[in-house]
């Protein structure tokens, strides 16, 4: 069982200059809330002084809890070591660049007592550069349509959830751009709230423009999840299906034709249909042994190097 009523965490990387401030600004909000809370770093690997800044805020405050990742292994691994060590029935989580307001906190506990599972932040102005704010508008669009998904801002990284909601997906890759429709996946009633949203003052973002070919394939894994995680065989079943009436097809025009006859043991038309037939089994076998492995899963790959102030119930992930 938890002990703690809320637990805010905090991915970040080389965000020294922010730190400081972030930390005093959440205070306030945590102080008037009168939570049993704890606020729990995750160091991605930073190359500054920000593990520094951490260790100096956690002789401060008890509540302050860092885990020092051993490299940078990105968001989702990130995020991932947060949901396995935090200790709150609530979870917030928080970007340290300041672009997102931690006074907005109260606004996504009131929506999650309304009844959701998952509050969404939706940076409904947002004060990024074009760059950023047009491929997210055509990524959210196309989520929107094919997860009939009524979020306005998937990759906001302000969020709320229930505990339980935590436990039950894993990240890799680009997937923290999907949380919402990961949960939505498993039934979860999916909500959002408008935030507010400021320009970044400090560093510089930490994604470069390779990451939309990323959460481009992310995004197909999400859909291919969300309509055959349950049952492979659907999608395997279906191309297995289409090959082996091609082949099927073929095979009887050329048995036709050597009823007229003639030779057939040259044409490429041949070799054709016999590989119809046999991807169509290979598809099928697909199918078949993604139905005896559905259970299996994956976990993001973090190694952890230092823990300040954590209860380590959960043995470390190094997969």
């Amino acid at each position: 069982m938890s002990s703690l009523d809320l637990s805010v965490i905090i991915p970040l990387y080389n965000e020294k200059e922010s730190l400081k401030l972030l930390y005093e600004r959440l205070v306030k909000v945590l102080n008037l809330l009168s939570l049993e809370s704890e606020i729990l770093f995750i160091d991605d690997g930073s190359t500054d002084d920000s593990f520094k800044i951490l260790e100096s805020l956690t002789r401060r405050d008890d509540r302050v809890k860092v885990i020092r990742l051993q490299k940078n292994s990105g968001k989702s691994a990130a995020l991932s070591a947060g949901f396995d060590f935090c200790q709150g029935e609530t979870v917030i989580t928080l970007d340290a660049d300041l672009q997102d307001q931690p006074e907005d906190i109260p606004k996504f506990l009131e929506k999650l007592e309304t009844g959701f599972d998952l509050i969404s932040g939706w940076r409904k102005e947002r004060k990024d550069p074009l760059s950023k704010t047009i491929p997210s508008k055509i990524v959210n669009l196309f989520t929107r349509g094919l997860l009939k998904l009524k979020i306005h801002d998937l990759n906001c990284g302000f969020k709320a959830y229930r505990r339980n909601v935590t436990q039950t997906f894993n990240l890799y890759g680009e997937l923290y751009r999907f949380i919402p429709a990961l949960v939505a996946q498993k039934g979860f009633k999916v909500g959002e709230v408008i935030v507010s949203h400021t320009p970044r003052k400090h560093g510089h973002s930490k994604f470069g423009s390779g990451r939309f070919l990323k959460g481009a394939f992310d995004f197909l894994t999400v859909f291919l999840l969300s309509k055959y995680f349950e049952s492979p065989m659907y999608l395997f079943g279906k191309i297995a299906l289409l090959l082996e009436l091609l082949g099927f097809t073929l095979g009887s025009h050329l048995t036709h034709l050597r009823l007229k006859g003639e030779t057939i043991g040259n044409r490429p038309l041949l070799f054709l249909a016999i590989l119809l037939v046999i991807l169509g089994v290979q598809f099928f076998s697909i199918g078949f042994l993604g139905e005896l492995f559905i259970s299996s899963s994956r976990k993001a790959s973090y190694t952890v190097r230092n823990f300040i102030n954590v209860k380590q119930r959960v043995e470390n992930n190094d997969t």
